[in-house]
Parts: C-alpha cells; structure tokens; sequence
C-alpha cells in the first residue's frame, strides 16, 4: 500500500506502486480537477504540487509520490480565491478550462519562490499547452497574481465562485431551434 498526504490528508492507495500518480488521483481519490491531456508529460493539464514543486502527475508513478506531500486544484483553494485563480478570472485568461487547473497550479509554484516573475521566467515555469492561445494574458495574469502576492494589488473584479441554479438558469439566453 503507497501512502501520502494529498491536500493535507493522509492517503493509502491499495493500487499498483507503478500505476501513474494521476490515474490514482482521478480514479481513486476522486480529483478530478487534475486532467488527462497527454500522458506523456507534453501538456501540463495533469500538473500537481509535489512537496511545493509543480510536477506532471502523469509522469510520477505512486512508488515516487510514497511519503510526499501532494497538493491538487482541489486542495490549492476550496473557495478559488487564489491569487492566480482570481488574476485569471480577472485579466479574462480562461477560455476552455481544460488546461487552467495544470496552469494554475505550475504558477501557484512559480510565485511560491519568485512572486516578481519576469515574462521569460513565467514561461520557463509554466510551460503548459493551452489550445484556446490565451499566453499573453496568461503572463498579464500570472504578473497580476504576484502583485497580489506582494501586496501591490487587489482583485475586486472576480466574481465570488458559485452560483447559485436558479441564476445560472436566467443566465442562459432562451436558444430557438429552427427547423427547415
């Protein structure tokens, strides 16, 4: 049995000790947040914390995760009130989703040790495919998130996560179909 602590709570996995940290993530812990983009480690989109250091989970196997401290989208804020999660929210650098938990996570890391990153260090850090081309707002975002960090700045322009059915439900435009 492989243990380790995963967002601040003990952990045992019953699995294969080569089964990839990912797979045990998804399918067993229930983290779906942590997504499956390559499985080669080209991507990004499976990207974890790892003791602090941002690392492609499809490429650790549990035997290299044994005894270390993993941190997912999930355990990074409940409530996405991150610094990155709300800059992204704010400088409009979302289109998909699909890549933005990995994102999240590899800047989280970055301003962990540098919260006064250059351009070029945000790209050497956060080096995940984005299919939608959001980079440079991805870079205005990740330098938002570090004024915050440092104190500079704060973010009143995102929106407070959830929502609650009824106003989802009213803020869907009616769709007509039209039939030929």
């Amino acid at each position: 049995m492989t243990q380790m602590t995963i967002n601040s709570r003990p952990v045992r996995f019953d699995m294969d000790p080569q089964t990839p940290l990912l797979w045990a993530l998804r399918d067993a812990a229930n983290l779906t947040g942590t997504k499956y983009g390559c499985g080669v480690g080209d991507c990004g989109a499976c990207m974890v914390l790892v003791d602090g250091e941002a690392l492609r989970s499809c490429l650790i196997t549990l035997a290299e995760a044994e005894g270390r401290f993993i941190t997912t989208i999930e355990g990074l804020s409940r409530d996405r009130s991150h610094p990155v999660q709300q800059a992204l929210v704010a400088e409009q650098a979302i289109q998909c989703g699909f890549c933005t938990p990995g994102i999240v996570m590899a800047a989280a890391a970055l301003l962990q040790r540098n919260a006064d990153p250059s351009e070029q260090e945000i790209e050497d850090a956060v080096p995940n495919l984005c299919r939608c081309g959001v980079y440079p707002r991805l870079v205005r975002a990740i330098q938002r998130a570090g004024r915050v960090v440092r104190r500079r700045e704060t973010i009143s322009a995102a929106p407070a996560p959830g929502i609650e059915p009824e106003d989802a439900a009213r803020a869907v435009p009616a769709i007509r179909v039209i039939e030929d």
